[in-house]
């Protein structure tokens, strides 16, 4: 799959191509239903599929501060869009003056001098170019004009995920804040994932016998609250079985919030300075203070327990 980053990327020969736009942060089953139809339909008329999206989050620049927590980064976002079988991704710097592009205007630059869009593929509430004032219907205009059809994808799917909502980057976003990891899987697809690099910390699980990778997670990074999760720790291609504790250490007081994972069962492990992925499979307790170090040690054995019987399962 090909990756770019601005207009300049796009290959000077590049011909026409099926289009979709959208932040799609997450990838999630719904956005999956347009991506997927995106594809089919480029493979229907022998032209590649493209995905257009923005870095960074519109709301950033457009409300500053604004920047939702990201369910998964570019990267991870372009993986996910591969195993679709989209052919090239397209990431947009949204500046400013970027923003201030009006509908029409971003049509001619992105869709037909760039793309050459031959069909463009959104969801029913799709808006963009400046003050989001252009949607479906303003798209289908254009279409007559230059040349592409638009095809409308219903994404709404539901389940049990928020109590039966239509699935959405802002349901699950509100799940994982929530800590309700499962019922955010069900939106995505698959486990909710944390990535970042593993620095030292304060090395007290070592020191109690749970030593734990302590990930430094990536901007704006969706982190579930606080409590202690099972789940996966990939670390040089390999998925571990984890105990996943998120939260501020309150047992020693602590003040940072982290991310930490312990392997179960894996003995000398070196994982500083990699770049690792958490994947969350489920709740397990909350964030607690105990009375004593042997009753936090205690129960620590007990969540190692109860996140290796959850795994199994699962597996």
């Amino acid at each position: 799959m090909q990756r770019w980053r601005g207009l300049e990327d796009i290959p000077q020969d590049w011909g026409r191509s099926v289009v979709t736009i959208g932040s799609y942060d997450g990838v999630h089953r719904g956005h999956q239903l347009i991506i997927r139809h995106a594809v089919d339909r480029a493979r229907e008329l022998g032209v590649p599929s493209v995905v257009v999206t923005f870095d960074p989050h519109p709301s950033e620049v457009v409300r500053p501060g604004s920047h939702p927590p990201l369910l998964a980064p570019h990267h991870r976002r372009a993986e996910l869009m591969a195993e679709l079988g989209v052919d090239a991704v397209l990431i947009l710097p949204f500046t400013t003056e970027f923003s201030k592009l009006s509908p029409a205007d971003f049509v001619v630059k992105v869709l037909v001098d760039k793309l050459h869009a031959k069909a463009v593929v959104e969801g029913p509430n799709f808006r963009f170019g400046h003050r989001a004032a252009g949607d479906v219907e303003f798209l289908a205009e254009q279409g007559k004009i230059y040349d592409f059809e638009v095809e409308v994808v219903d994404l709404y799917v539901r389940g049990e995920a928020g109590g039966g909502e239509p699935f959405s980057s802002t349901l699950t976003r509100r799940l994982v804040a929530e800590g309700d990891v499962q019922g955010a899987a069900e939106i995505l697809g698959r486990p909710h994932r944390v990535e970042g690099v593993v620095v030292r910390g304060a090395q007290r699980g070592r020191e109690l016998g749970f030593p734990t990778a302590n990930v430094e997670t990536l901007p704006h990074t969706a982190i579930p609250s606080d409590g202690v999760y099972a789940g996966w720790l990939h670390a040089g291609g390999e998925a571990m079985p984890a105990a996943i504790s998120v939260g501020t250490n309150p047992q020693f007081d602590g003040t940072e919030r982290t991310v930490e994972a312990y392997a179960i069962d894996r003995v000398g492990l070196d994982l500083y300075g990699l770049h690792v992925a958490v994947d969350f499979l489920a709740f397990v307790r909350g964030q607690a203070k105990f009375e004593s170090l042997e009753g936090l040690l205690e129960q620590m054995a007990q969540d190692v327990k109860r996140c290796r019987e959850l795994v199994a399962a699962a597996e």
